[in-house]
């Protein structure tokens, strides 16, 4: 039986005086793919920020691993095996693609991907090894931010908008790399406006507007709420 990996109740968020987040609440299970899907401004990124305590105050409860981590800081949620990836990827640009893998620190008691792996599921990764980060396009930007992510040991990834701006090409990889980190047991929470590559891979979907959990759904029920979607997200 599968364990939780996350559960939310009740979450507030806010950034200043501003109210982000209304009582959000949903839960994931261990190996699974969750989507939040929304218009821009619906609070997606917000939740993500507000799971790693990136917020200007939270309340509520956000259990990671059964581990009460609403008073935490950021540093150590990530050091319950949480791994966040933001939109603006943060890679080092004086350092090389092989330096800036190197670089984080592996979590106490993980099995973090040792180089060789990370260049067997990345091997663009391995032709830039030597590239300094601001020689590197965006969608091996994108890959190196997550494959920097998978050296750590973390088992919960929150991945947002990893395939915006990206080429086709590069955008079918990443939904590769996200199905091979299921067979592996690791656990996404994904922020996407991309539709089409969020829909094939996520076990469950969640939909935000204005900062409130309003719709939940799993795989087998996507073809029945297209209307739905349409609705909200205009796909």
């Amino acid at each position: 039986m599968a364990r939780d990996m996350l559960q939310i109740a009740n979450l507030e968020a806010w950034y200043g005086e501003s109210h982000i987040l209304h009582r959000v609440e949903f839960g994931v299970q261990e190996g699974e793919i969750v989507t939040l899907l929304g218009r821009n401004g619906a609070g997606r990124t917000t939740t993500l920020r507000a799971i790693m305590g990136l917020v200007g105050l939270r309340t509520g409860s956000v259990l990671i691993q059964g581990v009460q981590t609403i008073a935490l800081a950021p540093h150590k949620i990530a050091r319950l095996g949480v791994g966040y990836c933001p939109e603006e990827r943060g890679i080092f640009a004086a350092l090389s693609t092989e330096e800036n893998l190197l670089l984080p620190p592996r979590l106490k008691g993980a099995q973090g991907m040792e180089l060789e792996e990370i260049y067997d599921i990345f091997p663009n990764l391995l032709e830039r090894a030597t590239s300094p980060g601001t020689r590197l396009s965006g969608g091996e930007q994108q890959m190196l931010a997550l494959a920097r992510i998978l050296r750590t040991g973390a088992r919960l990834l929150l991945l947002d908008e990893i395939s915006e701006g990206l080429a086709p090409v590069i955008v079918q990889k990443l939904a590769e790399v996200i199905r091979t980190l299921r067979q592996k047991g690791i656990t996404v929470v994904l922020v996407e406006q991309n539709f089409r590559f969020a829909a094939p891979l996520a076990d469950r979907f969640y939909v935000m507007e204005h900062g409130k959990i309003v719709r939940q759904f799993g795989q087998s029920e996507l073809a029945s709420q297209m209307g739905l979607l349409q609705e909200f997200l205009g796909v």
